[in-house]
């Protein structure tokens, strides 16, 4: 095997290991901190992103630390990254894409609703209200970094430095149950709208599909949010 390829691929997964292990772990501490006596997995589950700014806070700076490695690997190895979201001659097509997987998305999302009434009463309830500068916070770290940041590393490292090492369907996989793991407390929504954006992603071969749907569907769920509690 290529030793760059491989180096290549060994830095994508550290990476993103990295991104997965941070947040995952603020989000385990944070719920177990809240652990009472009678909680089943749902209700400790709720308590991972109670606190909404030092989450959101955790979520930004994650992604941005980390960002800098992430762009060096496609400088060093040639890369545009630019290209690699977004061509002019499909552009129009591939927003379109987005918004189309961003709804169906949000939909699925709606599932998760379902498997919450499994909690108890010593579930987080929710936040009861939200302030402009924590709806602000959500928007620019669920609908911007998150969806752009983490497309870069679950899907767009996946594909260009793990795909010949791995196979870029197995690539793209197993990078999706980590990013189904860094998001654990839903559930398995993740991995389920992972698949989705996998889908896209292969589909039109730009980021910015699955970048749209990503974000997408968080401001889609920050909006249902809104308007609900």
């Amino acid at each position: 095997m290529n030793n760059t390829k491989f180096n290549n691929a060994k830095q994508a997964v550290s990476i993103t290991v990295m991104l997965t292990l941070i947040v995952a772990g603020y989000e385990v501490l944070r719920a177990c901190q809240n652990y009472l006596p009678g909680m089943n997995l749902l209700d400790i589950a709720s308590f991972a992103n109670a606190d909404l700014n030092t989450y959101c806070l955790v979520l930004i700076l994650a992604n941005i630390i980390l960002l800098p490695k992430a762009l060096l690997l496609y400088k060093e190895n040639g890369i545009s990254l630019t290209k690699e979201i977004a061509a002019k001659e499909t552009l129009g097509k591939d927003i379109a894409l987005g918004i189309v997987l961003a709804v169906i998305s949000a939909v699925v999302g709606l599932l998760s609703l379902l498997v919450s009434k499994g909690r108890t009463e010593l579930a987080f309830g929710g936040w009861s209200s939200l302030s402009a500068g924590e709806i602000i916070l959500m928007v620019i770290s669920l609908g911007f970094v998150s969806g752009i940041c983490k497309e870069i590393y679950f899907r767009g490292f996946a594909k260009r430095f793990c795909g010949d090492v791995f196979g870029e369907t197995a690539a793209l996989l197993l990078f999706n149950v980590l990013f189904g793991m860094l998001d654990w407390f839903n559930m398995g929504h993740s991995f389920l709208v992972g698949l989705l954006w996998i889908w896209g992603y292969k589909k039109s071969g730009k980021l910015i599909v699955p970048m749209i749907a990503h974000g997408g569907m968080n401001l889609i769920s920050v909006l249902f949010y809104i308007l609900t509690a």
